[in-house]
């Protein structure tokens, strides 16, 4: 059986990864031509275009996205086979690695990480993906599509190495001005404004409505957003309450919008201990920051064996 050309996955995962041509060319050291050829050799060995035009640009058609990360891992896993044993220079290292991370994360530390990075190794790409459903997150480390998952715990299999990075708890967030500072805040001015829910399913109750109810309190919920970069901008506009921010995020949620202000959860809840997990080291019970709501494990790194470069 005759083996395809193996350099077109190459071509086509950088390709796919900076969506132009030229760009593609640049990164390959190929003339605009030479490049068009290896588009019209990549599209006849996999029978599909590929790339159609969108404006001044490529779009991948829905072949290609579907192809995107199976290319990335077998390009990733080529490149082990040629690299493993060697010491490796940081300095000279050309690399993107794959990191999935909430909101929350990114915003408080993703730009410290690239810097840290970039100190020991600058020609490399810090590149962060959005949760999925976890099951994705499993999948995606084992075929090495993702180098990294940052997450809150949750049953990974059991070849998936864990770290325990910290932990966090929660502040609630509301403007300078808002009404609920004018008096000492208890559950009963608490719940009687209006709340902001964050969640990626799009459910108005969570830990912090149960906490509530086991006090006889229920709060409105008003606004529901997928993430908590969005709610701190809905929260700087309004009178809304974010009861439930993480600690980790409010510094910057503060920069992003200066007239805001932590507002103390007035209630406290059973400071939750921290357990051995196989594989992970005894973690610490988190800090209640603010102990309405249920603190958690928020800095979990999950990857295979160890971090490929």
């Amino acid at each position: 059986m005759k083996l395809p050309d193996l350099n077109l996955l190459v071509a086509l995962d950088i390709l796919l990864e900076e969506g132009s041509a030229v760009a593609a060319a640049r990164r390959m050291n190929l003339s605009a031509p030479a490049m068009s050829r290896t588009l019209a050799r990549i599209r006849d060995a996999i029978g599909d275009p590929v790339f159609v035009r969108s404006g001044r640009g490529l779009a991948p058609t829905p072949r290609a996205l579907e192809l995107r990360e199976q290319v990335r891992g077998v390009v990733e896993q080529a490149h082990a086979v040629f690299t493993s044993g060697r010491e490796i220079d940081l300095r000279t290292l050309e690399r993107t690695f794959s990191l999935c991370a909430n909101d929350v994360f990114v915003g408080a530390y993703g730009g410290k990480l690239r810097d840290l990075l970039a100190s020991h190794a600058p020609n490399t790409v810090l590149r962060f993906v959005p949760e999925g459903d976890g099951a994705t997150e499993n999948d995606a480390l084992h075929s090495g599509r993702i180098d990294l998952y940052i997450s809150a715990r949750r049953a990974f299999a059991p070849d998936i190495k864990l770290q325990h990075l910290f932990s966090t708890g929660f502040v609630g967030i509301a403007r300078s001005d808002h009404p609920i500072f004018d008096s000492p805040i208890n559950l009963d001015s608490f719940t009687e404004y209006e709340h902001i829910s964050v969640s990626r399913r799009g459910l108005a109750r969570g830990p912090f409505d149960t906490v509530l109810a086991e006090r006889g309190y229920m709060r409105r919920v008003s606004l529901i957003t997928p993430n908590f970069q969005s709610a701190i901008f809905a929260v700087a506009d309004s009178r809304l309450l974010l009861a439930a921010a993480p600690d980790a995020h409010a510094p910057a949620a503060h920069r992003r919008a200066p007239g805001l202000a932590p507002a103390p959860v007035p209630a406290a809840h059973p400071r939750r201990q921290g357990r051995r997990v196989p594989g992970l080291a005894s973690a610490p019970g988190p800090r209640p920051c603010a102990p309405l709501a249920a603190p958690h494990d928020q800095g979990l790194v999950h990857g295979v064996g160890p971090f490929r470069a």
